[in-house]
C-alpha cells in the first residue's frame, strides 16, 4: 500500500502537469481564435497561468465556497469533531477543517493542497444516516486521500478544469459574435490559416480531454482511500456498510456541480449508473468506480 501511495504522489505531479498543459495550449488556441495574434495569446496565455497559480493557494476555497460548505460548530457538531481529532491522532495528522454541507444526500469530501492546509466536509444527510462506526469510516477514508496526497491534484482540477472550460466557451463565444472570423483580416472559420484550424479543434477537444483526466483523478485512489481508511480504523465492516448505505440512497447531492463531483466520497450527481447504447461512454466519464465494486474487494481484506 505504500508503494501504492508513492506511486499516487509520482502520478499526481503528471497530471498536474498534464492540466496546466493542456490549459496553456487552450489560452494559446484562444488568442489565435479571437483574432489578436500574438497579443491576443499572451493575454490567454497571462490568464492560464494566473489561474495555474490561483488553483494551488485558493482551489480549495473554491471548492468549499461551490459546494457551499460552513464551519462546523465545535458545540453543535462535537461528535464529527471528535471522530475527526481521534482519528488524526491514529493517522498523526494535522486537524483538517471541518464543515459541513447542508443537503440531505449523505455524502463527503476532503479538499486542500497538503496535510497541513485542508479540510473535510460532510453533509447533514450523512451525519444523520450514518452511526458511529459508519461516519467513523467516511472521515477515516476523507483523512486518507489528506495523508496519501490526494486532495492537491484533486482540488486543482476543480479550478483548473472550469478555466478551460471558460477559456473555450468565451472562444466559441466570441467566434460566434464575430460571424466566423478568426484573425483580423477578414477571413472567415480559419480559411488560409491552418494554426487557427488547428485551433478550433483543440477548443473543441479540450473539455473533453480534461473531463477525462478528472475522472482519472479519482478512480483509483478511492480505491486506495477505502483501503487505507480501513487500515486505520481496524474495522472494515465500518466502511462497508457506510458504502451499502450511499449504494441503496438514491438522493441527488445537490450541493455538488461537474467540476467538483470528483471530489466526494460517492458520486453525486444523478444518471450514476446509466445503462444504455450510451453507457459504456457514460462510464469514461465516471469520476467513480461503482460503489459494488468498492465493496466488494474491502470485504475480501
Amino acid at each position: 500500500m505504500f508503494e501504492l501511495i508513492r506511486a499516487n504522489k509520482r502520478r499526481s505531479v503528471l497530471l498536474i502537469a498534464g492540466f496546466v498543459v493542456i490549459l496553456v495550449i487552450v489560452g494559446a488556441a484562444f488568442g489565435v481564435l479571437i483574432g489578436y495574434g500574438v497579443a491576443g495569446t499572451l493575454i490567454a496565455l497571462a490568464f492560464a497561468g494566473a489561474m495555474a497559480f490561483f488553483s494551488y493557494w485558493k482551489a480549495d476555497a473554491v471548492a468549499l465556497a461551490v459546494s457551499r460548505a460552513k464551519p462546523a460548530d465545535p458545540q453543535v457538531y462535537q461528535r464529527l469533531h471528535n471522530l475527526v481529532e481521534g482519528l488524526c491522532i491514529a493517522a498523526g495528522l494535522p486537524k483538517p477543517g471541518v464543515y459541513i454541507v447542508d443537503d440531505p444526500a449523505p455524502n463527503a469530501f476532503a479538499t486542500g493542497r497538503n496535510p497541513r492546509h485542508a479540510a473535510i466536509a460532510v453533509t447533514t444527510g450523512l451525519l444523520e444516516k450514518m452511526n458511529r462506526v459508519e461516519l467513523e469510516g467516511v472521515v477515516a477514508h476523507e483523512l486518507s486521500h489528506i495523508r496519501n496526497y490526494d486532495i492537491l491534484v484533486s482540488t486543482l482540477a476543480v479550478t483548473l478544469v472550469g478555466s478551460i472550460a471558460l477559456l473555450t466557451n468565451v472562444a466559441v463565444r466570441m467566434m460566434w459574435w464575430n460571424g466566423g472570423r478568426v484573425n483580423r483580416d477578414g477571413d472567415r472559420n480559419g480559411g488560409g490559416n491552418p494554426l487557427a484550424l488547428v485551433g478550433f479543434a483543440l477548443l473543441i477537444f479540450a473539455p473533453l480531454v480534461a473531463k477525462l483526466m478528472q475522472a482519472a483523478v479519482s478512480r483509483r485512489r478511492e480505491t486506495l482511500a477505502d483501503v487505507s481508511a480501513c487500515q486505520l480504523t481496524r474495522y472494515p465492516p465500518g466502511l462497508i456498510s457506510a458504502l451499502e448505505k450511499l449504494r441503496d440512497d438514491t438522493t441527488v447531492t445537490h450541493a455538488a456541480s461537474t467540476a467538483t463531483a470528483h471530489l466526494w466520497i460517492e458520486q453525486p450527481m444523478s444518471g450514476v449508473g446509466d445503462g444504455g447504447k450510451m453507457g459504456k461512454i457514460n462510464k469514461m466519464f465516471d469520476t467513480h468506480p461503482p460503489l459494488e465494486e468498492r465493496i466488494a474487494l474491502l470485504r475480501e481484506l
